[in-house]
């Protein structure tokens, strides 16, 4: 990649001061690094054009009857992108312009507000979002993407507020199912308290789930910095229908940026089990 050339010079040297599988860890995570940094500075510069509600597109019109006769048509259900803890719809400037190039015309985001302190009251929010699509857009159920904090808000709606009725799919980028252990001084935030192991929110969503209907694939990363365990970001429930797919090569901050990954969001979206089970046979995506 060429984010990844600043550090080429460097390469030599970690190989020559670090033995064999260790100094090819050391290569793949000072390059996972510099593309996280690189990531993060055009995610600054594209901040700002995220802090408001984009404004909610119209629903396409039903062909006239008087029309001519045309052959129907399986449309895409709507896409609803989620952002993570901090952040806002800026984040998936890139995986928008991707779903829209194959076929995704109904894409919508939420921003929920950095002060949110309770994934509960994110999950209900969400939940009233999606309601409304599916009586403008006419569709019965939707898609939805969540990155990091955003997975878990989507899941705790699926899981616990009646949402598989109205979601399809839902994929999650870097979220921490089972909770991370990274950044201990943060649990002064309340929702940061509440992605930590063994949290109530957790605790709940660890519960039964008989007849789920919504499809989960989990994308997870073996260099993300913010979940610790790393196998955290999987979804480990004995009554979802879940798929992990790996991603090697890149850190949590790409995830949503990563033009790898949004083929394997598309694929999920677009065949779930089959595209998520062919990527996991695969071993996942190697990016690096």
């Amino acid at each position: 990649m060429k984010v990844t050339r600043a550090v080429e010079p460097l390469l030599p040297l970690c190989q020559r001061l670090l033995p064999g599988r260790l100094a090819g860890l050391s290569v793949a995570l000072l390059k996972a690094t510099a593309l996280e940094i690189a990531i993060l500075a055009g995610h600054l510069l594209l901040y700002p054009s995220g802090v408001f509600q984009e404004r909610r597109a119209p629903a396409a019109p039903l062909p006239s009857r008087d029309g001519p006769a045309q052959l129907p048509t399986e449309a895409k259900p709507p896409v609803v992108l989620l952002h993570g803890f901090i952040d806002n719809r800026s984040v998936f400037v890139l995986l928008r312009r991707s779903l829209l190039q194959h076929g995704h015309r109904q894409l919508e985001s939420l921003n929920y507000s950095p002060l949110t302190c309770d994934i509960r009251a994110a999950a209900e929010l969400l939940g009233r979002h999606i309601e409304e699509i599916c009586e403008r857009t006419g569709s019965e159920r939707v898609d939805v993407v969540g990155h990091s904090l955003g997975g878990l808000i989507a899941r705790y709606y699926v899981q616990r507020l009646g949402g598989d009725r109205h979601v399809r799919t839902l994929v999650t980028l870097g979220t921490p199912h089972s909770g991370t252990r990274v950044v201990p001084l943060a649990d002064a935030h309340p929702i940061v308290r509440q992605m930590r192991p063994g949290s109530d929110v957790l605790t709940e969503l660890a519960r039964p789930a008989p007849g789920c209907r919504t499809h989960f694939v989990s994308f997870w990363s073996d260099l993300d910095h913010l979940m610790d365990p790393l196998e955290t970001a999987c979804i480990d429930h004995p009554d979802l229908m879940a798929q992990n797919v790996q991603v090697s090569g890149i850190g949590h901050l790409a995830l949503p940026v990563h033009p790898a990954v949004a083929t394997g969001i598309r694929q999920a979206l677009d065949a779930p089990r089959t595209g998520a089970a062919a990527a996991a046979e695969a071993g996942g995506l190697t990016v690096a």
